[in-house]
């Protein structure tokens, strides 16, 4: 399994972080997939490789220290080394039409638990895979809806967790670029996902494109950017 370019991304037995983990894949990537729900992971990555692919499934909770530890001897037992980094999981759990003087502290604390400390949980327990490669990369799911140059009102929990990504992936950029490692965040748009609804515009294929193009970036590519379409965005 050391041959190939190895991919871990996180939440996806659906939606985006499934259709990242087919496309890298698909261009020869070994991908390992992680799922919160080990049976829904399993048939996941057991779908890709009846296509061929190459993918392995493995249980992980982002919020949870300990199975991001489990993870990492996982990891580093099978595969010694990780490439692309992925922190694909994530949830938006606001009640609608929420405002934030009415937004139950609760619903904060655990959107901020996996979309924040979630992302950070995981890329503390595997730094010592990432620094194993040679370039490696680290891409984080973001959202416009995180974005300070057009803050706006509704999904509060959502929004500021979203923020607080952002502040971690350049805080990342410049504490991992002196080992070759690029941290890039990136918005997939409006998709047709569980979360994004069947009314959403965007494909989950459009949705995953700038994910991919993030963690197969050559040297000369960028880092500490935020990124929709392959193209950068305000933060």
């Amino acid at each position: 399994m050391n041959e190939s370019r190895i991919a871990v991304v996180t939440g996806a037995n659906r939606g985006i972080g499934l259709e990242i983990a087919r496309q890298l894949a698909k261009s020869g990537w070994q991908v390992v997939l992680t799922s919160r729900d080990a049976d829904k992971g399993r048939q996941a990555a057991a779908r890709l490789r009846e296509q061929g692919l190459a993918v392995d499934a493995l249980q992980l909770d982002v919020t949870d220290r300990a199975s991001c530890q489990v993870a990492h001897r996982w990891l580093a037992q099978r595969v010694g080394r990780i490439d692309a980094l992925i922190n694909n999981a994530g949830i938006l759990i606001d009640p609608k039409g929420v405002s934030v003087l009415d937004l139950p502290g609760e619903v904060l604390r655990q959107t901020l638990e996996t979309n924040l400390f979630g992302a950070l949980n995981v890329t503390q327990a595997l730094a010592p895979l990432l620094r194993a490669s040679r370039g490696a990369r680290v891409v984080n799911l973001s959202s416009g809806m995180g974005q300070l140059s057009d803050m706006q009102g509704g999904s509060p929990a959502y929004r500021m967790s979203k923020t607080a990504l952002n502040a971690l992936t350049r805080t990342l950029a410049v504490e991992l670029a002196p080992q070759g490692i690029k941290v890039n965040t990136m918005c997939p748009g409006w998709v047709r996902t569980d979360m994004g609804g069947a009314g959403a515009t965007r494909s989950v294929e459009q949705g995953a494109d700038t994910a991919v193009w993030l963690a197969t970036l050559p040297e000369d590519g960028p880092t500490g950017g935020f990124f929709r379409d392959r193209q950068p965005i305000p933060w």
